[in-house]
């Protein structure tokens, strides 16, 4: 998980959903799905831009140098993630404020195609 690749992911999660669960589970049923969805993508995410030792595997496995490179330059880019400043913090927060959007937005495409 990066901040390049969750947002397109989190979209065709929603969208997948929206597009193949039936019609009963699309109420309450969605919302539990899309709460669980966002535990599970910020506490990864979250967890590797804080460099938790639990993720290593995750981004040995990207050929990052660590959660944090791997967030922020997702193999990309060259952005400094040793030494962060609170405007990379802010930013960072401000990404991952956007996820329940991208989730909401690709659910929202589906159902009304449906």
């Amino acid at each position: 998980m990066s901040f390049l690749i969750d947002p397109p992911w989190l979209y065709a999660s929603g969208r997948l959903y929206g597009a193949k669960a039936p019609e009963s589970l699309q109420g309450p049923a969605a919302a539990a799905l899309g709460a669980a969805t966002m535990a599970v993508f910020w506490g990864t995410s979250v967890s590797l831009y804080l460099d938790r030792p639990w993720t290593e595997p995750i981004w040995k496995a990207c050929r990052a140098r660590s959660g944090r490179d791997w967030m922020l330059n997702s193999g990309v880019f060259r952005f400094p993630y040793k030494r962060v400043g609170p405007r990379t913090h802010a930013i960072s927060a401000a990404l991952f404020a956007t996820y329940p959007f991208w989730l909401w937005l690709g659910h929202r495409h589906a159902r009304r195609r449906a």
